[in-house]
């Protein structure tokens, strides 16, 4: 493992840092920890969501412990990327100062999917969804990370 101060600093923004700013930061830190030093904030932060934290356990990823934050928590670290994974944190996306590279990549909102399911099984077959993809995206986020810092 990469000492702390080598690793690359990933921030995840999403609106309410409740579901899948959580989730990434989640598998990121399960698949990824030894290169990356992953956060999660939201701009209008929210309680974490227990579905959400539901369907990760499923995977053997415990966010649990995790809380919603305001983006100004952080304003002391230095990120090398800032990742959007909603349309509104992306259009509202503060101003990083430094190198810090923003990039969107933006998923469905598992609880506006899930607004209409007939039942917990089904509202939660939607978290699934949008944690397996962002799963697929995290397992993507070094190859990702390395075509965007060469400008790609």
């Amino acid at each position: 493992m990469l000492k702390k101060s080598e690793r690359i600093k990933v921030l995840f923004l999403c609106t309410g840092n409740s579901c899948r700013s959580q989730m990434a930061e989640g598998w990121t830190r399960f698949l990824l920890a030894d290169i990356i030093e992953p956060f999660s904030a939201g701009i209008e932060p929210k309680s974490l969501d227990p579905s959400a934290v539901e369907v990760m356990a499923e995977k053997g990823v415990d966010i649990s412990k995790h809380r919603s934050k305001h983006i100004d928590e952080l304003k002391d670290i230095q990120f090398n990327y800032v990742i959007t994974v909603c349309g509104h944190a992306d259009e509202h996306c503060p101003i990083f100062a430094g190198k810090t590279v923003k990039i969107h990549y933006g998923f469905e909102d598992p609880p506006k999917l899930a607004a209409n399911a007939k039942s917990k099984g089904e509202a939660l077959d939607y978290y699934r969804k949008v944690r397996n993809l962002i799963e697929d995206f995290v397992r993507s986020l070094p190859r990702f990370l390395a075509i965007h810092s060469a400008g790609g």
